[in-house]
């Protein structure tokens, strides 16, 4: 059964209806890579649907259907101490919802993360002197949702709360503050939220040891939105976009942390069992809560569904064991000539703008879509698709995954990998080959 409570505020947003009212919204997102193994207390930003932005660093008013902006504290980015992203391409490094790629490739990423940029941040990260792409710390602005998934706490605002935040902001200066311990990310958002409402949220000195930690802010909002039943408040789940980057991690307190790391406990339960027990006794409010349970999950169309659980992710992997198993063998390419394929394909975008691969078979380059929109457009490139669709279902139905996975996105992929099947087993009894059509590319193309 769908979940029937939707965002009023976010998303509105994400579906372009123009908002009758605004809201601040808190994104929780869990730890990744570096951070999931030695920190894992995850990143902290705040959507506002009220504000927009004239330029990364200077805010202003939403004009009618424009859907505001995620504002953060990011460390080492040309010195500024915040910066704000459109929503859509914080999310996915896109503008157009129908570029949202179906499977999160690492090249297919940057390359959606560099076109941003050079579209729209070059003023503030530019090209390098010989044109090339900078490193640094500025991918965190753009295509979060590839690398974890966001918990999402949204309250309603109002229009002269939001004019007195872009007046705040745009009149001090936007110098870098960001400290680990005094002024992270989690800070910035705490003052924002406290600015809209004084007390709201606060940062936890048993729990944290001082620090403030995103997790905390979720956990505080929270219990200020059930004790404000005036306020109009909403919460779900922006799942991480399957692919080839590892899945983030459950994100933790600074406590949490001390006590699920075995190179800290075992000494210290050894030379100081005492401090060890009050450290345990500490994190177990932090260790109780979880951001995400039973909360909905935002799903491809931009609505709000149940999670998968034990049973319905047990019956949708029969069902694609069912669909692969009844499909025409014909040239169908196994897991492991797929993965070598996808290895040499090189991402492009297409002639308007969506993402893609360029898929080299048999001497032939064409390009096969990996969007929702454009993934069908190539008869010639439905077995890489196929492929593409299977390892993207394979991701969704991974138990350690399941209670972040939308149902009816699942549901869509099931009949995606149907209908790219019949495509692909039609067009072997019409050519007989995997070939290619008359927007096939050259060979050199790719190399």
């Amino acid at each position: 059964m769908r979940v029937g409570k939707t965002s009023v505020l976010l998303l509105l947003c994400l579906c372009s209806i123009p908002q009758a009212q605004a809201g601040a919204t808190l994104f929780l997102g869990e730890p990744y890579g570096h951070d999931a193994s030695f920190a894992g207390t995850g990143h902290a930003a705040v959507y506002l649907s009220g504000v927009c932005a004239t330029s990364p660093v200077e805010l202003r008013r939403c004009l009618p259907g424009e859907t505001g902006i995620v504002i953060s504290r990011y460390f080492r980015v040309e010195g500024y101490d915040w910066i704000a992203i459109p929503l859509i391409p914080f999310l996915y490094a896109v503008e157009n919802e129908d570029d949202i790629p179906l499977f999160a490739d690492r090249r297919l990423v940057s390359l959606l993360r560099d076109r941003y940029r050079r579209s729209h941040l070059e003023s503030l990260i530019p090209d390098l002197p010989d044109g090339g792409t900078p490193e640094g710390n500025w991918y965190q602005l753009i295509g979060a949702s590839y690398l974890r998934t966001i918990y999402t706490f949204e309250i309603e605002t109002r229009p002269e709360q939001d004019e007195n935040l872009i007046r705040m902001l745009n009149d001090r200066p936007n110098r870098q503050r960001w400290n680990l311990i005094k002024a992270n990310c989690a800070d910035f958002a705490r003052q924002i939220l406290s600015f809209y409402y004084p007390h709201s949220v606060h940062r936890s000195i048993v729990g944290d040891l001082g620090v403030t930690t995103p997790k905390q802010l979720a956990s505080t909002l929270s219990k200020f939105s059930r004790t404000h039943p005036e306020l109009q408040t909403s919460s779900f789940v922006i799942p991480q976009v399957p692919g080839t980057i590892p899945p983030s991690k459950r994100v933790r307190g600074v406590l949490e942390l001390a006590v699920t790391a075995k190179k800290y406990m075992v000494p210290m339960l050894l030379v100081q069992p005492h401090v060890a027990g009050i450290m345990a006794a500490g994190s177990l409010a932090h260790w109780q809560y979880r951001p995400g349970k039973h909360a909905p999950i935002l799903d491809s169309k931009n609505e709000l569904d149940a999670a998968l659980t034990r049973d319905t992710r047990r019956a949708f992997q029969n069902r694609l064991d069912e669909i692969v198993q009844s499909a025409s063998s014909g040239a169908a390419l196994n897991e492991h000539d797929w993965q070598s394929l996808r290895a040499t394909a090189q991402p492009a975008l297409d002639s308007s703008g969506g993402p893609t691969f360029l898929v080299q078979v048999g001497g032939e380059v064409t390009s096969v879509g990996v969007s929702r929109v454009n993934i069908l457009n190539a008869p010639a490139g439905s077995e890489f698709a196929v492929g593409l669709v299977k390892a993207r279902l394979r991701e969704e139905l991974q138990s350690s995954v399941k209670h972040k996975t939308a149902r009816a996105d699942v549901e869509s992929d099931l009949i995606l990998l149907q209908e790219l099947l019949e495509s692909r087993t039609s067009g072997l009894a019409s050519t007989g080959s995997f070939a290619t059509n008359t927007g096939t590319l050259a060979a050199e193309d790719i190399r």
